[in-house]
This record gives C-alpha cells, sequence and structure tokens, in this order.
C-alpha cells in the first residue's frame, strides 16, 4: 500500500526549482527523492551534509495542494527556514516549545484555513493531545522528519520526543512519509523505518531508500598528532588559506582558542550555545560575510549555514562519533574545491573519549539521586508535577547540591530516555521589558531619538503593565510595527536601557525542564536495559571507532568512513594516508633508480664484477637483488656464477 499520489510533471518540478531558487538542474539524487514522495512512497533520503536536503521536501510540496508537515528538533534551523521561505514568497510557519498559547493557536489556524504552505514543528509538541486534535483538521500532503537518525536508538542523537512521530501515521494514513538524514549506518537505517511505522503496527508501508555516496572526492583528511593543540591549529591556519571552523568540546575551549588566535594575527569568534539568540547570529553573520576569517565553536555551531567556500574544518578535540565527525567536517568544500577536515590527535585523546563513557553513564544510583535532586529543588511533591515546566539553570542546581555538570546532565538525558523527565535544552526564551521611569515621567523625556520614540510607542500600543512588571516583547513585531529592521530595535532598545528609561534583558537560550510523569521516589526507578547497558555498549563501539580513525596509518581515512556507513570502500587518493603511500611509492622509486645506476656505473668499466662489489653501501639486500634480477631479465647484465658483468648487445 502507499499514500495518495501526485500527477505533477518533471516540467513543472524543474519550474519550480527555476522560480523559486534560480537553479537550472537538481543534485544527485534530490529529483529521485522528489519523484518518490510524489508517488505516495515512504521515503529515506539518506544525504551527507551540504547534498541539498531541504530542497527534497521543499519543491515536491509546493508542487501540490496541502501543506507539508516538518518535523525537526532545531528552533533556530526552523526559524531560519521559515524565514528564508517568507523571502521567497512562500507561506510557512513554525510551532515550537516556549510559544504562547495564542501564537500557537493562530499559526495552526492559519493552516487550516489554507493560508500556510509549510508547517515546522517541534517534536516535543507531538506529545499533546490538543495540538493532536488541531493537527487532524489540516489537509496533509506528506510529513517530512529530518535528522530522522534522532528517532532511533541507534543513532548518534537520539531524542525520545521523536517517538511521538509515530502518532501522525494514525492521523495521515494516506500522506506518505519522507525521512531526511546526513549521517545514519546500516542498524539506524533500518531502526528508522522501524520507529516510523504507525503507532498501532497497523499499515507498514516499505520505505523507498535513496543513498548519496558519502564520498567527498574534494575533501582531504588528515590527522594530525602534536602534543600542542594551539600550535597545531595555528600552524595548519597559516598553510591553508581561506575561510575556517575550529570545533572544540567546551565553551571555554571555544572562546580560550579564539582569544589565542586572536593574539596571534588571525581574525577570529567563538560561539556556543550559551550566547544570546542575537549573538549567536551577529556572529555567524560575520563569519558568513568573509569579515572574520575563523570560526571557534562547539557543536552548536553550523546545522543551516549556507556557506560554500569553507576551505579547513578543524577539529581540536576529537568527537564522540563518527557520525557527528562526519557531518561536521562536510562543512568544508560544499563548492566542489579542495578543501580540508584536520583532527588533531595527542597521546591523551583516546583516554579522554573513553573517560566519555563513564561521564555520559555515570551509575544508576547517581541517576537517581539526580531524579530526587531535581524534585526537591523544585518542590515537586510525591504524585505531583507532571507536565510542569521550569527553568533549568544548570550551574545554580549543581552548586546547591554539589554535582559535577557534565554528569548531571548525563544522567537527566538517561532519565528523559526512561521517560521521567523532559529536558529541553535549546528554549528560545523571549526578551523581557519594563519601563524604568513612570508614565508622566516618560512623557516629559526630551533628549530620546524620534526612532527611539516610535519604539517605546509601539511598546505601549502592543504590550500592557509594563511599569508595574517585565513584560515579554517581540522585537520582530515591534519592527513591523515601527518599519524598522528587527537588528535597529535591539539596539534602540539597549540605548533606552543604557539611559535607565526601561529595562531590556534579550531573549537567551534557557534550558527547561518538567516532569513526563507524576514524582515518584528515585529508589523506585528502573532504568530499562535498552536505555542504559545497550546505548552505554553503542557508545562504546561510536568510540572505538573514532579511536581506530585517529590511531592507524594503514588505511585511507575516507574508505574507513565508507565502511563505518556501511558503504562500498574506495581509497580517496588525497588524504594524509593515502598521500604518504604515494609520497612512500615515490620515495622506493627514486631508491631503486639510485641502487640500478650504481650498479650501471661500477659495471660501466667492462670487467666482471662480484656481487658484493655491486651492492651500494646501506642498501637494502633484497631490493639490491631485485634489482640485479630485473636488469638480467631485460638483457641490461649477463650472469655468470656469482659475477655479472654489461651486457654488451645492449651497447651499454
Amino acid at each position: 500500500m502507499q499514500g495518495r499520489t501526485s500527477t505533477v510533471d518533471d516540467e513543472q518540478l524543474y519550474a519550480i526549482l527555476r522560480e523559486y531558487w534560480g537553479y537550472d538542474s537538481f543534485r544527485s539524487i534530490q529529483l529521485d527523492i522528489i519523484r518518490s514522495i510524489l508517488a505516495g512512497q515512504d521515503t529515506l533520503g539518506l544525504m551527507p551534509t551540504g547534498g541539498g536536503k531541504s530542497l527534497t521536501f521543499q519543491v515536491p510540496a509546493i508542487a501540490q495542494e496541502g501543506i507539508c508537515i516538518v518535523v525537526t528538533p532545531l528552533i533556530a534551523l526552523m526559524r531560519d527556514q521559515v524565514d528564508g521561505l517568507l523571502k521567497r514568497g512562500i507561506p510557512a510557519s513554525a510551532v515550537y516549545s516556549g510559544q504562547t498559547h495564542d501564537e500557537i493557536v493562530r499559526h495552526l489556524d492559519n493552516c487550516i484555513l489554507g493560508g500556510t504552505k509549510f508547517l515546522y514543528v517541534s517534536p516535543e509538541r507531538l506529545s499533546s493531545q490538543t495540538f493532536r486534535e488541531k493537527l487532524r483538521r489540516l489537509n496533509v500532503s506528506f510529513v517530512t522528519i529530518d535528522e530522522a537518525h534522532c528517532i532511533s536508538q541507534w543513532g548518534h542523537d537520539f531524542r525520545p520526543s521523536y517517538l511521538e512521530i509515530s502518532h501522525l501515521r494514525t492521523m495521515f494514513p494516506d500522506a506518505p512519509f519522507l525521512a531526511l538524514t546526513a549521517t545514519a549506518t546500516p542498524p539506524v537505517v533500518e531502526d528508522i523505518q522501524r520507529q516510523l511505522q504507525s503507532s498501532d503496527g497497523a499499515d507498514k508501508r516499505p520505505f523507498h531508500v535513496f543513498r548519496m555516496s558519502f564520498q567527498r572526492d574534494n575533501l582531504s583528511y588528515v590527522v594530525r598528532r602534536n602534543t600542542n593543540s594551539m600550535d597545531e591549529v595555528a600552524h595548519i591556519l597559516n598553510s591553508v588559506q581561506g575561510s575556517a571552523i575550529v570545533y572544540t568540546r567546551s565553551r571555554e575551549g571555544a572562546r580560550s582558542i579564539s582569544e589565542e588566535l586572536e593574539r596571534r594575527g588571525f581574525s577570529a569568534l567563538f560561539y556556543h550555545a550559551g550566547l544570546t539568540a542575537r549573538d549567536r547570529a551577529e556572529r555567524q553573520e560575520r563569519w558568513q560575510s568573509g569579515e572574520v576569517r575563523v570560526m571557534v565553536a562547539t557543536n552548536a555551531f553550523g546545522m543551516g549555514i549556507d556557506k560554500a567556500d569553507v576551505r579547513l574544518v578543524i577539529h581540536a578535540d576529537p568527537p564522540s562519533s563518527l557520525e557527528e565527525y562526519f557531518q561536521e567536517a562536510g562543512r568544508a568544500g560544499r563548492d566542489g574545491r579542495r578543501a580540508y577536515a584536520v583532527l588533531i590527535s595527542n597521546p591523551r585523546s583516546a583516554q579522554m573519549l573513553q573517560r566519555r563513557i563513564a561521564s555520559t553513564f555515570p551509575d544508576r544510583k547517581y541517576v537517581c539521586d539526580i531524579y530526587d535532586s531535581l524534585c526537591y529543588y523544585y518542590e515537586i511533591a510525591i504524585g505531583c508535577g507532571e507536565g510542569e515546566r521550569h527553568e533549568f539553570d544548570i550551574n545554580r542546581f549543581c552548586h546547591t547540591f554539589h554535582y559535577f555538570p557534565t554528569v548531571a546532565i548525563s544522567a537527566i538525558r538517561i532519565l528523559e530516555q526512561a521517560g521521567y523527565v523532559r529536558y529541553e535544552d535549546s528554549e528560545e526564551n523571549y526578551s523581557r521589558v519594563g519601563f524604568l521611569v513612570t508614565r508622566n515621567e516618560l512623557y516629559t523625556l526630551n533628549h530620546i531619538t524620534p526612532r527611539e520614540e516610535s519604539v517605546i510607542r509601539a511598546m505601549l500600543r502592543t504590550y500592557e503593565g509594563m511599569f508595574s512588571n517585565y513584560v515579554k516583547i517581540d522585537e520582530k513585531a515591534i519592527g513591523d510595527e515601527t518599519g524598522l529592521e528587527e537588528t535597529e530595535v535591539y539596539e534602540k532598545l539597549q540605548v533606552l536601557s543604557r539611559e535607565r528609561i526601561i529595562k531590556y534583558i534579550p531573549r537567551r537560550a534557557i534550558p527547561m525542564f518538567s516532569l513526563a510523569r507524576p514524582r515518584e521516589m528515585g529508589e523506585d526507578i528502573v532504568i530499562a536495559k535498552n536505555v542504559y547497558e545497550d546505548r552505554r555498549d553503542d557508545l562504546q563501539r561510536r568510540i572505538d571507532a573514532v579511536v581506530g580513525y585517529m590511531s592507524q596509518d594503514d588505511k585511507c581515512r575516507s574508505a574507513y568512513m565508507l565502511h563505518y556507513f556501511g558503504e562500498k570502500e574506495k581509497d580517496c587518493g588525497i588524504c594524509d594516508v593515502c598521500m604518504g603511500r604515494k609520497r612512500k611509492k615515490q620515495k622506493t622509486q627514486e631508491e631503486k633508480d639510485k641502487i640500478q645506476q650504481h650498479i650501471l656505473n661500477v659495471l660501466a668499466d667492462g670487467r666482471r664484477h662480484c656481487l658484493f662489489e655491486l651492492r651500494p653501501p646501506g642498501s637494502n639486500s633484497e631490493e639490491y637483488l631485485e634489482i640485479l634480477q630485473h636488469l638480467a631479465y631485460y638483457g641490461k647484465v649477463t650472469v655468470e656464477g656469482t659475477m655479472i658483468k654489461l651486457a654488451i648487445e645492449n651497447g651499454l
């Protein structure tokens, strides 16, 4: 059985591609995926970073009636794609955790009335029965699941909220599913298909799987071993010109490496999830425009960036998996020109990776203690607290209960996967504004500019209670009201805050915590084997693969990863291992040429010489005899017992 089909032909698809994106042709498997989804077939597309995943659902959605639901975990990427579609004149909206009830209702009503072509939703929203009831009223053409590896417990970024997606199968039985991911091993590919069947097990439809090769012909993979990673980063940046990304594991590492690069004369910025949304956007824009050469970042950076001319991606710390590494390294060389992905390793790298297993899977008792501490922290009584969302300050929590933040977060993730809590670490909180002057004092101000005044008037017209409390605001909405760009609204609010007219708190990413079920005693918590032991063993396998990649010098780096992802191995010819082989082969040939020339030079006197007279000092005996046999085979020398002489007939 297959879902609804469409009569759209290729000519219409190319017309859409030209009209909205200005391209004349599709890339690689894009058209195959589009045809499959238009034929009503459940489809799985494996497309490496930069492969053009978004077009595989955006083009067919525009080509047919109805709305495309896009499930994605990345709020920032969700917003970027919605903004990009709106700029092209394509109606789209997004619903995610943190929006007000009125905003969500407004977006959904627009979708129901047919005023929207794309509805982006975070997987957490699908757990709401009320939200699902609203969705049922939509005319859905098909459902797209981005970052589909998140639905597999064997995926490198498994998220329990993704399991809610199976409800969409029951709600829209005729709508085909399109699952997209940049990295998936064969077991993950199988698990994605199994998880995306209907929740009641009915209507199992086969997925049509399309794969782009993971081979990157223009990307040279390199492993550098150096005890001083900072010196190595600087050396590499001096050796390869052009835009660069340096990945590191910690926020502090991103800041310190960026500052050190600045001291050494490189233009650099740092980026991590702890920065405000505005700071992240500003830094990304400066890097993308070429104003800044190097972005030093945690893995929070990279999703959705559209910069084709990145020449260099350096990992100053080893990644936790080859999936993670392939995705991040793949941000280099999207323009097809030669680019480099360099992983810096030192004698402690393998030990660092092994320690991540213990910190990612702390003792079961520790996990239960974290649960009890969270409930004490928020004063949640036994049998209460389900669904109540709380802002979560990890540093304050850990200081209160004497926990180490990294391990505490790991314990919370285990509790989330076991179904006891929900933890959202990419929540974009609203900006807040409160007036520091009275209404009467406001009217007596005479030193503010007309644009600052327009911002104040827009806030007073739009929001209430600002003189007595902090009120949530939306800079974009104020910009629409005043005719100012959102960035200028931000600047005017900052000026008014410095003038002590208002208190302005820009929005920032705030993790949110809630119980997924009524509170229990920590000692009663049950953590299943597939949540703890199986996933711990899978992490061990992933780390072993990374250690193998870093430590071996015999196998092509690209072929090593192709094998890992279940693809036929093929040497790239441009990684450090392949280039080392070429240099070694060239050096060996040069040495053989020298031995041969030495033999011929000695025999040039026309006399017979014994074997030991012809052998160059310090040469390899096997190579020496091999060359003699070669010369004899081609008639350049003659052998008489143990004596050798030049063959006269060769005229040598």
